[in-house]
């Protein structure tokens, strides 16, 4: 396993559609090491997600993880490190909550996201294994941002009012006392 570099938004494979990979191909070596360094990255790098295109491999695979002890998301509940391959998505309801996001990829600049508060969420394990799952919540919010990368697509293309955008410093200051209370009662709301 190693760390790889974080690729920041401008770099064009951070635009790149990614390509499906297949059960044969994900058994490789190359690609099961693949995954093992997005783990490891994703940890040292403090993240709850991340997409292969963040690290510049433009193919379907994301890690998602979220521990309790993450000092970024106090906020978000606990997800068990999940490998998504080929990940599709649907909304399951209508509800709809704007999250204030940032990304590693995209360094020191949050801002808010209208994202689907149910999705079910298809997607081979890195065993191969067909998995399909409703994901609600925050966590299902973190699985959304993760397959955008996968489709080229940043949260800044999703940030619908631009003055919700701000530094990480500003954030903390004067917005993240009022997104935790939202975000603990969409928690509280949707278990997630």
């Amino acid at each position: 396993m190693a760390l790889r570099e974080i690729v920041t938004v401008g770099d064009p494979v951070l635009r790149e559609r990614a390509r499906d990979v297949s059960v044969a191909e994900l058994a490789t070596p190359r690609v099961q090491g693949l995954i093992d360094d997005m783990i490891e990255t994703m940890r040292a790098a403090g993240g709850a997600g991340l997409a292969a295109n963040q690290v510049g491999e433009t193919v379907r695979v994301a890690v998602v993880e979220v521990r309790p002890d993450n000092p970024r998301y106090p906020y978000k509940p606990a997800v068990p490190l999940t490998v998504i391959v080929n990940p599709e998505i649907e909304p399951v309801e209508d509800d709809v909550e704007q999250i204030n996001e940032g990304c590693l990829s995209v360094p020191n600049l949050r801002g808010e996201v209208p994202r689907q508060m149910a999705i079910r969420v298809r997607y081979l394990d890195r065993d191969g294994v067909q998995q399909e799952e409703v994901r609600r919540g925050l966590t299902a919010g973190t699985f959304q941002h993760e397959l955008d990368h996968l489709d080229g697509v940043l949260f800044l293309d999703r940030v619908t009012d631009p003055a919700t955008l701000s530094t990480w410093d500003q954030f903390q200051r004067f917005h993240r006392a009022d997104f935790e209370k939202r975000a603990r009662e969409i928690v509280e709301r949707t278990g997630s």
